[in-house]
């Protein structure tokens, strides 16, 4: 009886300290992850920042999703090649240049500075904890992985209805929705790269790099509305 309990305790040791301690391969792609996700951020910023100061017009719904969609599947084509990289950094450099437009809209709205800097650092403070409870925790994220899927394609698609059919309570709630699964999304990416479930950390950096986009843009719309009632 008493080995019976030694065994079940070693292996509940055992598998708390699988969760916990990183090995050597998910610790070089975590390292490689925040390095390329931090050279990926800065340089949709700098994009984003500059298509603002120039005024540059939105490219629209439609070359967005055809510009996402094409690089994001050259990015997985190529994902194991250097050009994987150098499409990612195209990938994230057109996202920037998307949102560049909306942060200008929001900067011409009363409170409208306030409004960005909010998201921005509400975004930022999300990313971390997250990430510090996911890189932290004994529980098994990973399951989370198919609640996401589909829930992130039921509200890409209410977005769209919400778009086309000018429908913003529609809007709204479907960005509140997508706070929630994008942080969902940095919790399972960052769990999966700990427990070796994601070794490429040019697809890591991607799903990271778009949770904190939509995380970033989702917030902002929230904080524009309640500014506006304001």
């Amino acid at each position: 009886m008493n080995d019976r309990h030694s065994l079940f305790g070693n292996s509940a040791r055992d598998a708390a300290s699988i969760s916990t301690v990183l090995d050597s391969n998910a610790r070089r792609v975590l390292r490689n992850t925040y390095l390329l996700l931090s050279a990926c951020l800065t340089f949709s910023a700098i994009t984003a920042g500059a298509t603002a100061a120039l005024g540059l017009p939105s490219p629209g719904i439609i070359i967005t999703l055809v510009g996402y969609f094409g690089l994001l599947f050259a990015v997985t084509k190529y994902r194991d090649q250097g050009m994987g990289v150098g499409f990612l950094f195209a990938l994230t450099g057109f996202m920037g240049y998307t949102l560049g437009p909306i942060i200008s809209q929001y900067l011409n709205m009363p409170n409208g500075a306030q409004t960005v800097m909010l998201a921005f650092g509400g975004t930022a403070s999300i990313f971390v904890a997250l990430s510090a409870y996911a890189l932290t925790t004994k529980r098994d994220l990973t399951m989370m992985g198919g609640f996401l899927t589909i829930g992130i394609l039921v509200a890409f698609l209410a977005s769209l209805a919400g778009l086309f059919l000018q429908i913003p309570a529609l809007s709204l709630t479907v960005s509140a929705v997508f706070v929630l699964l994008m942080s969902g999304m940095i919790l399972y990416e960052t769990n999966n790269i700990v427990r070796g479930g994601e070794t490429n950390y040019v697809m890591a950096t991607l799903s990271l790099f778009v949770s904190i986009f939509n995380l970033f843009t989702s917030l902002l719309q929230l904080l524009g509305f309640m500014g506006r009632d304001d």
